[in-house]
């Protein structure tokens, strides 16, 4: 098969929650199809399920001990933080309300 099905393509787009025109319905209908015939060649290449492959680190690797420390104290964090609001830390806006949200 050359295709994905058009089902196949518009189920695709609702997981996205985007809306496609017939045009590109047709179109991604041989581009995914086409991706995800690439993708599975990864699984010919010789060596794919090697253990080594599974991670960049080996499994010697040596972790520090978790060590059980002293809690500070509430009050002690406030004091030492920039900015606070009754007993919450205030941090910067990192991602900005939009309208629609």
């Amino acid at each position: 098969m050359d295709k994905l099905s058009r089902e196949e393509i518009l189920h695709v787009a609702d997981l996205a929650r985007i809306e496609l025109t017939e045009e590109e319905i047709e179109k991604y209908r041989v581009h995914i199809k086409k991706l995800l015939d690439d993708i599975e060649k990864i699984k010919d290449v010789k060596g794919y399920d090697d253990e080594q492959l599974i991670a960049p680190w080996s499994e010697n690797c040596i972790l520090r001990e978790d060590r059980v420390g002293n809690m500070l104290e509430p009050k002690e964090v406030i004091e030492h933080a920039p900015r606070h609001s009754g007993n919450y830390i205030q941090v910067p806006v990192v991602i900005g309300e939009s309208e629609g949200a």
